[in-house]
């Protein structure tokens, strides 16, 4: 398995795209100008406390007031008050956590009780501003790492679930208890497993380092301030994510070329060679086949090579996904139980990909085909779970209800990715919207493959817009065209002829006795 990361860098946003084996499966937009991203650590000022939420609202600059729960205050808060005020105001001069600690605040405590207006408090951005919501925020600072997470006051070493060999677990939190710094804890990433001294004490002093940043930053400010940004999208993923499967990393800027090379020299020198400078003629996302892929994936109908496709609806309060066999028909070989099956696990990879590719967070249900036998629903779930174990975001997943309903809970702390595929119609003078020309071919030939199943003397005759038809008649190379390359993989004979009465998008399938075929 090969993992590629493609890089369209412009003026106003960075586009990236991750490929698992050439398949679309993230996509992440940045804009130039984005100040308000998850990781960034702001001086705040408390604006409006709301003592029936337990909230309050807190000033950090953007055009709507952030929002700080107090199960978010995190039980360090008055630790964290009490250095704020400290440096703000000049009487540490130290940026070490080398003093008496104030004691934990209560889980059920109340906001007013903790917090009073106008008061300066140290913040970071834990969800982005999402439709007509301001930023949600944290005051349970943490900096995040390549391999550790540095937690300020608190004294704890704990290490990710996901390394399993307790011997390793002991030696990294051995190790890290003798490096980390008086006053600071740390979480041990799941990619410091197996890492040498010199690596986690590296990462330690850069972290160590962005926290002094920070206290100098914070000295003498007046709120709202950003006194610490995260890293960019770009540096924040190939932190998070990058390991030995990652085989190319495309880039069409210099300068976010340059970039990135110099982050994968200090955090993965033996990764800096896969680096590489786009400078095609054509986009950088049309020449690895990413823009046709963004088409057939986003919009309200998403169709899979076999047939089945899934309907997505969004609201206000959740998504619901609806899963249909659609032309993938039953098999005669199988019984209803077992065709079902077998389209719902087709279906949920798709949804699991679905789910990370539009970043879609909050509840979703997926209607599945339904399941009599509850084997084959345990065994829907199971492979449910498995086809999101890759998803970074937290998530949980119930098991189907008798409805054939599962539904999901995923985190969302940015704006869900929404691409309008569709396009302004030629024939109404803009008026009308079209799906996107780029997947017609695609279309026709997966109704093709289908239709070529049901026939008897395996004769299709497909009408078409002339455009069409000489785009699908068009020799390339070695004196092929489209259709004949469908006549040797659908063995069939296959005529197209031009039709000019079809709308550019028109076609129809015709069978040897001149009728339509009805799809």
């Amino acid at each position: 398995m090969s993992v590629e990361l493609v890089i369209d860098s412009s003026p106003k946003e960075v586009t990236i795209a991750i490929l698992r084996d050439s398949k679309l499966v993230e996509l992440h937009k940045e804009k130039s100008n984005n100040n308000f991203s998850v990781g960034d650590i702001y001086l705040g000022k408390v604006k409006k406390i709301m003592p029936g939420l337990n909230a309050t609202f807190v000033n950090v600059g953007y055009e709507k007031d952030a929002f700080l729960h107090y199960l978010d205050l995190g039980p360090k808060f008055k630790s964290f008050a009490k250095y704020t005020k400290g440096v703000v105001g000049g009487k540490f001069n130290r940026p070490d956590l080398d003093f008496k600690l104030e004691p934990e605040i209560e889980k059920t405590g109340k906001i007013e009780k903790t917090l009073k207006s106008n008061q300066n408090i140290l913040v970071q951005i834990a969800k982005e501003p999402i439709s007509t919501k301001g930023p949600r925020l944290s005051s349970e600072i943490s900096l995040a790492g390549r391999y550790l997470v540095l937690v300020p006051f608190s004294d704890k070493v704990s290490v990710s679930q996901k390394i399993k060999n307790s011997g390793e677990k002991d030696r990294l939190v051995r190790l890290i208890k003798s490096i980390k710094p008086k006053g600071f804890g740390v979480i041990i990433r799941t990619v410091a497993q197996d890492k040498k001294v010199a690596d986690l004490h590296a990462d330690m002093n850069d972290l160590a380092d962005r926290w002094t940043l920070c206290y100098k930053k914070l000295r003498n400010a007046h709120a709202p301030k950003k006194v610490l940004g995260e890293l960019n999208r770009t540096s924040s993923l190939l932190r998070d994510i990058l390991n030995k499967d990652f085989s190319n990393i495309h880039v069409n800027d210099e300068a976010v070329f340059n970039e990135i090379k110099t982050l994968l020299k200090s955090i993965a020198p033996d990764k800096e060679d896969i680096v590489k400078h786009f400078k095609g003629n054509v986009s950088i996302f049309e020449n690895f086949g990413i823009e046709k892929q963004i088409k057939s994936s986003f919009g309200k109908n998403v169709t899979l090579k076999t047939g089945v496709y899934l309907i997505i609806e969004h609201t206000e309060a959740l998504h619901v996904i609806d899963v249909n066999s659609g032309q993938r028909g039953k098999k005669k070989d199988k019984t209803q139980e077992e065709n079902a099956l077998e389209v719902n696990l087709e279906a949920a990879e798709e949804v699991a990909r679905q789910l990370r590719l539009r970043d879609m967070g909050g509840i979703v249900v997926v209607d599945f085909i339904d399941l009599k036998e509850a084997k084959n629903r345990k065994l829907l779930h199971e492979k449910m779970k498995g086809f999101m174990k890759d998803d970074r975001a937290k998530h949980n997943i119930l098991p189907p209800s008798k409805f054939g309903l599962i539904q999901i809970t995923r985190q969302r702390v940015r704006p869900e990715m929404d691409i309008k595929t569709a396009e302004k119609c030629p024939c109404c003078n803009g008026d009308g919207e079209v799906h996107s020309t780029i997947l017609l071919v695609d279309e026709i030939e997966n109704n093709l493959r289908y239709i070529s199943k049901q026939l008897k003397n395996n004769k299709v005759r497909i009408n078409a817009h002339p455009y069409v038809e000489a785009f699908i008649n068009k020799k390339t190379g070695f004196n092929k065209t489209l259709r004949k390359a469908w006549q040797k993989k659908y063995n069939s004979a296959i005529e197209v002829f031009p039709t000019t009465s079809n709308g550019l998008l028109e076609y129809h399938f015709i069978d040897s006795k001149g009728e339509k075929i009805h799809l």
